[in-house]
C-alpha cells in the first residue's frame, strides 16, 4: 500500500471518529440537558428559539399599563400606551413546530420579561420639559384595535406646550406606517429630531445554531457604500458602539427567518448607531437605532415625520414588494443569500415561480431539477459521452498498463496516443460530477435561509423540507412503535449521526448506481475500494441535511442514470443494468 493511500485511509478514519465523538459527547449531552431543563413547552417563544421556560411575569407586565390590540391577517398582539411602543407581536401562520397545534412564533416581547425585544420611535429635543419617553402615558384618541382598516391615533401634551400626535397604520402583512406630528404651542421656537430604535435584551438560544446564517444587526446604509450585514451579535457586543451616516436606507435586527427594522424617509439624512451594554441584572442589551435631522418648529407651527416599520417573516415576495413600493434599497437582501447569491437568488426565484404554479415546494424542487438538467445538458452529455468512451477503451488501457508497468514514461506516452486516436479527453469526463456541486450548495442555502421552505410539506411523511427525513431504519420507518434515540448507550447515535430515513437510503442507492455506471480509469484497487464505500458514507452524512436536498439529489441522480444508460447502449458498452437483467434472464431460463 502506497503512502498516499495509507494517508487517505487514516484521514477517513479520523474524520469518522471526530463525527462520532462530536455526536456522542457534545450533541447527545446537550440534547439531554435541554430536555431536562425544558420539561414542557410554554405558550409562546421568541422567534427563532427553542421553547423557553415559562415566564411568570409576562401577564403581569402586559397588565401594568393600558394597551391597544393589534389584529391583522399576519400579526396579533398589542402596543403599550406607556411609551407608545410596539412590543408584543405574534406571527400568524408561523408555528414553533410543524404541528398547527403548536404555539405561534413570538417576534416581540415587552420589556421586563425574559428575552424582551421591542421597537420604539419618537422625538428628542434638548432642554425641553416633558418630552415623551418610555414612561409617558399616551391617550388613544381612536378607541378600538389596530387593524388594516382601522388606524389609531395616540396623543400626548407636554408641559412645554408641545403637542404630540402619532398615527399608526398597519397593512395586511407586516408593515407599520407611523406618522408623528409635533405642534409647538409655546412662545419660543424649539428644535426636535426624530429617532427610531429596535432593542433586544439577551439573545435567543438558537443564535449561532442555525448554520452559517447572519443574525444580529442588519441594514442598508449610505448611497455610495452599502452596509448590508452590519454586525453579528458577538461582534456587536465586542465593539460596544459603532455608527454610520446615511441618506435613507433601512436598519434593524434580524433573526434567521424574522426581522424588525425601520425604514426612514429615503430623502432624509440619518445617523445610525449600534450600541451594546450590560444592565444591572447582567443581561446584554443590543440597540439598533437612528437619529434623523433636527428641525426647528416656530410658535404655532408643526412638523411631521413618517416612518415605516417592518416586523414579520422575511418572505421574499413580500420584501420585494416593500422594496419597490417604499424604495427601500435591497430590502430582499434581508434574507442571507450567502456567498453564492448569484446562484441562490435565481434558484429561489425559479423555485418560487414553480411553487406558485403547483402549490407544493417539493414538486417545485423536482421541476427545478429538470430545468437545471436541461440547461446543463450539453456539457453534461459531452462529459457522459466521454466517460462512456473511457469505459469502452478500458481493456486497451489495462493492456498498456500491464505492458509498460516498469516504464511509466512509455506507459504515459502510449496512453496519450490512445486518447488522441479515440478522441477521448479524461478531464471532460469529470464534468458530470462537477456541474451539480455549485447548484447543490446554492439549493442548500435556499432551503436553509428562506422561510418559504420552513415547514413546507412534500408528500407522505415529509412535512418539513428544510428538516431531515424524520423516519429511521432503526424502527423500520415507524412500523415499530419506539424511539431509537431513547435506546440505552447508543440512543444519541441512533437519533443523531446514525439516523437514517427513507430518502437518505434512496439517495445512497442512486449514488451507488450512478457510481457503478462510471468507469474508474487510472484508479488503483485500494482507492477503488474506498470509492465503493463512499455511497454508504455519504448516505449517513447526507441523512443529517434537509430532506429537500436529498429529493433534489436523488431525482438528479436518476436523470443521470438515464443519460448514462442511453449513451452506454448507444456505444454498445456493457453496463450494470443490462448485466443484471441479463443474469436474471439467464437464471430464469436455466431454472425453467
Amino acid at each position: 500500500m502506497s503512502q498516499d493511500n495509507r494517508n487517505l485511509i487514516i484521514f477517513v478514519l479520523i474524520a469518522g471518529l471526530i463525527l462520532l465523538g462530536y455526536q456522542l459527547f457534545i450533541v447527545g449531552p446537550q440534547a439531554k440537558r435541554y430536555a431536562a431543563e425544558h420539561p414542557s413547552a410554554p405558550q409562546a417563544v421568541v422567534a427563532g428559539t427553542p421553547p423557553a421556560p415559562p415566564t411568570l411575569n409576562l401577564a403581569q407586565v402586559r397588565a401594568k399599563s393600558p394597551r391597544v390590540a393589534i389584529d391583522t391577517p399576519a400579526l396579533a398582539g398589542s402596543l403599550d400606551l406607556q411609551g407608545a411602543r410596539i412590543d408584543d407581536l405574534f406571527l400568524k401562520g408561523y408555528h414553533v413546530e410543524v404541528s398547527k397545534a403548536s404555539p405561534l412564533v413570538e417576534l416581540l416581547r415587552p420589556e421586563g420579561t425574559t428575552d424582551a425585544y421591542w421597537a420604539s420611535q419618537g422625538w428628542v429635543g434638548s432642554n425641553l420639559a416633558g418630552m415623551p419617553d418610555d414612561a409617558t402615558l399616551w391617550t388613544n384618541a381612536t378607541p378600538g384595535a389596530l387593524t388594516p382598516t382601522h388606524p389609531i391615533t395616540l396623543t400626548y401634551a407636554a408641559p412645554s406646550g408641545l403637542a404630540f400626535a402619532r398615527t399608526i397604520a398597519v397593512d395586511d402583512k407586516a408593515m407599520f406606517t407611523i406618522t408623528d406630528k409635533v405642534t409647538n404651542g409655546g412662545a419660543t421656537p424649539v428644535n426636535v429630531a426624530p429617532f427610531a430604535s429596535v432593542k433586544r435584551v439577551g439573545l435567543p438560544e438558537a443564535v449561532g445554531k442555525t448554520g452559517n446564517v447572519h443574525e444580529g444587526a442588519i441594514g442598508v446604509l449610505g448611497t455610495d457604500t452599502l452596509k448590508l450585514t452590519l454586525s453579528r451579535y458577538k461582534d456587536w457586543k465586542k465593539k460596544g458602539e459603532e455608527g454610520w451616516a446615511s441618506n435613507g436606507g433601512w436598519f434593524g435586527i434580524t433573526d434567521k427567518y424574522w426581522m424588525t427594522s425601520f425604514i426612514p424617509p429615503q430623502n432624509e439624512h440619518i445617523q445610525a448607531s449600534l450600541r451594546a451594554a450590560t444592565d444591572a441584572a447582567g443581561d446584554d442589551i443590543y440597540d439598533a437605532a437612528y437619529l434623523g435631522a433636527a428641525r426647528a418648529i416656530q410658535p404655532g407651527a408643526s412638523v411631521t415625520e413618517t416612518t415605516h416599520m417592518f416586523a414579520g417573516a422575511k418572505t421574499v415576495p413580500v420584501l420585494k414588494g416593500y422594496q419597490k413600493s417604499l424604495g427601500a434599497p435591497r430590502f430582499d437582501d434581508a434574507v442571507d443569500w450567502g456567498v453564492l447569491s448569484f446562484l441562490t437568488k435565481p434558484i429561489f426565484t425559479l423555485l418560487e415561480f414553480f411553487y406558485q404554479k403547483v402549490g407544493n415546494f417539493g414538486v417545485a424542487i423536482l421541476m427545478l431539477t429538470v430545468v437545471i438538467r436541461l440547461v446543463t445538458f450539453p456539457l453534461a452529455n459531452r462529459g457522459f459521452e466521454m466517460s462512456v468512451k473511457m469505459k469502452k477503451i478500458q481493456p486497451e488501457l489495462q493492456a498498456l498498463q500491464k505492458k509498460f508497468k516498469d516504464d511509466p514514461a512509455a506507459q504515459q506516452k502510449e496512453m496519450m496516443s490512445l486518447y488522441a486516436r479515440e478522441k477521448v479527453n479524461p478531464v471532460t469526463g469529470c464534468l458530470p460530477m462537477l456541474l451539480p456541486i455549485p447548484v447543490f450548495y446554492a439549493l442548500f442555502g435556499v432551503l436553509n435561509v428562506t422561510i418559504e421552505a420552513r415547514h413546507a410539506p412534500f408528500f407522505g411523511w415529509i412535512h418539513d423540507l428544510s428538516a431531515r427525513d424524520p423516519t429511521t431504519i432503526f424502527n423500520l420507518f415507524g412500523l415499530i412503535p419506539w424511539d431509537p434515540s431513547l435506546a440505552p448507550l447508543i440512543g444519541p447515535l441512533l437519533g443523531g449521526m446514525l439516523h437514517l430515513g427513507v430518502w437518505p437510503i434512496a439517495y445512497g442507492l442512486a449514488m451507488w448506481l450512478t457510481q457503478s455506471m462510471t468507469p474508474m480509469q487510472g484508479v488503483d484497487p485500494t482507492q477503488q475500494a474506498i470509492f465503493r464505500f463512499m455511497p454508504l458514507i455519504f448516505t449517513f452524512i447526507m441523512a443529517q441535511y434537509a430532506v429537500g436536498l436529498l429529493i433534489y439529489w436523488t431525482f438528479s441522480s436518476l436523470i443521470t442514470l438515464v443519460q448514462q444508460y442511453v449513451l452506454m447502449r448507444r456505444f454498445k458498452v456493457s453496463n450494470p443494468i443490462d448485466d443484471f437483467f441479463g443474469r436474471l434472464q439467464a437464471r430464469t431460463q436455466s431454472s425453467g
